[in-house]
């Protein structure tokens, strides 16, 4: 089990965070988890302050009631610590995983995993990465196995879950026309098509007093029925058309009228979301604001991304240089991978997780001792047995019989325990290839995990990089220059 180094006998804070999803685990998934983490903070001097649970929750994204709230709750800075029992609990997304991390870290919070020895060194960083990186590879797996299981239902007209719209029912998992309610649907579409407005189909349904789940038809489920293409009894998933499941309520050239009445009367539509690498990364080295990311439009209508001061922004006096998105990112990004890279640099890291994760696994004294202190009470129960199978029989060697029988199963118990923690082994082939494949696609990924700030003082850029132990004084804050390269104008130096 991993442990945590402590300068002194302080006793550290920490909430749990436990969470489990609906495939396979219950409410014994959580028992175990709090079990875990409980006695990895009484072996490591940390005091329990609070849990937070998500109950049959995924991982693949933080929309998680419990999980939401501990995020706000670490603003009044009480803990030191999250704890989990393994980095899957916590987040199966790399991204929202190493953005969440960066807010506690902002309150003086950490996240510790019960299970998984991670050391506070440069190795750490990317053991850590490669554990988050094999639970977002295990999380895409099942879902699509899930896809798959999913799409043979569909294609056999079987409903699949989830949001049934007004006007249908489930009969025997599949679905049935409500002839009530898909009368009014109808009127809805008949009424649009020849130019009613919404609002006064809705006085109209409210006037003979036709409700939705007993209340009058609000403006937002109206146009919901309007917009949804099941009615025609077309459904589309994932590029797929399915016409065998949803049975047909409004007729195809109605549902045509309507359809392109609505989309002559949308206003605009949402562009594709642009990712800035450096966005929460970059400050100002002149006013020491963080430099935002910027779009506008140029006078022949082309979108312009940029990075710009937030200082210079609001008028500060800040006469920071504003730097266009693809030669800011471009520099930056080129660089480091340049680095991380070279064979030196790599072949270093690799060994040094190597020899990290071998010394963590033979350093687990407290399995050795039990698997152990096991064998002796297998022995004294195999000679209890015999003894007694030789006609000694007594009140004595019956209760003896019992207490060795609890102590067994207390250190098998016990040795689950200990064995669920023992760090996995990952070989070196693994280790190289997730490497391999980070560097090559996962750049944005390497950002969030490697990256402390970056500084940019008119064409001069400073790279920090995140330091192993968080414990560093302020007068080391700024480390040492392992790098420092003139590309594209700028100046490069590179810190940890």
């Amino acid at each position: 089990m991993e442990k945590i180094n402590h300068q002194s006998n302080q006793l550290k804070t920490a909430v749990i965070y436990a969470r489990y999803s609906s495939e396979n685990q219950n409410e014994q998934s959580i028992d175990g988890q709090l079990r875990v983490c409980q006695e990895f903070a009484k072996q490591n001097n940390i005091i329990i302050l609070d849990t937070y649970i998500d109950r049959a929750m995924t991982g693949t994204n933080d929309n998680r009631p419990a999980f939401r709230q501990m995020l706000e709750d670490c603003k009044k800075k009480q803990w030191n610590y999250v704890l989990v029992y393994k980095l899957d609990r916590f987040s199966r997304n790399k991204y929202e995983s190493a953005i969440h991390k960066h807010t506690l870290k902002e309150n003086g919070v950490k996240v510790k995993s019960a299970t998984e020895m991670i050391p506070d060194s440069p190795e750490g960083i990317l053991i850590e990465a490669i554990h988050e990186g094999y639970a977002e590879y295990y999380s895409a797996e099942l879902s699509q196995k899930v896809r798959r299981g999913m799409n043979e239902t569909r294609l056999k007209g079987n409903f699949t879950g989830g949001y049934v719209p007004y006007g249908y029912v489930i009969v025997n998992k599949k679905v049935t026309i409500d002839e009530e309610k898909a009368e009014v649907v109808r009127f809805i579409y008949k009424q649009y098509s020849l130019g009613v407005y919404v609002k006064d189909i809705m006085n109209t349904l409210n006037a003979k007093g036709i409700y939705n789940r007993g209340k009058p038809f609000a403006r937002n489920t109206v146009y919901k029925i309007l917009k949804t293409e099941k009615y025609s009894g077309i459904y589309r998933y994932k590029g797929q058309v399915f016409t065998n499941i949803y049975p047909q309520i409004v007729p195809t050239d109605i549902f045509e009228i309507v359809r392109g009445k609505m989309e002559k009367n949308k206003k605009g539509s949402r562009s594709a979301d642009i990712v800035y690498v450096f966005r929460h990364k970059a400050f100002c080295g002149k006013c020491g604001q963080p430099i935002s990311a910027e779009c506008g439009t140029s006078c022949t209508g082309d979108k312009r991304r940029y990075y710009k001061c937030y200082g210079r922004k609001n008028r500060n006096g800040c006469k920071q240089e504003v730097f266009t998105k693809e030669l800011l990112e471009e520099t930056i990004l080129d660089t480091m991978m340049k680095e991380l890279k070279k064979p030196q640099v790599m072949n270093r890291i690799i060994k040094g997780i190597l020899e990290m994760q071998e010394k963590n696994y033979l350093e687990n004294a407290t399995l050795k001792r039990l698997t152990s202190e096991k064998k002796k009470v297998e022995k004294s129960l195999e000679n209890l047995v015999t003894a007694i199978e030789n006609g000694v029989v007594s009140n004595t060697t019956n209760r003896r019989l019992h207490e060795l029988e609890t102590k067994l199963s207390e250190l098998e118990e016990k040795i689950i325990i200990e064995e669920s923690k023992a760090y996995k082994m990952i070989t070196e082939e693994e280790i190289r290839a997730f490497y391999e494949m980070a560097i090559k696609f996962e750049a944005q990924a390497m950002i969030s995990i490697l990256i402390e700030k970056i500084v940019i003082t008119d064409r001069d850029i400073v790279i920090y990089y995140n330091k192993p132990n968080s414990n560093i004084s302020p007068d080391e804050s700024q480390g040492f220059c392992f790098l420092e390269i003139e590309r594209n104008g700028f100046t490069i130096e590179m810190y940890i």
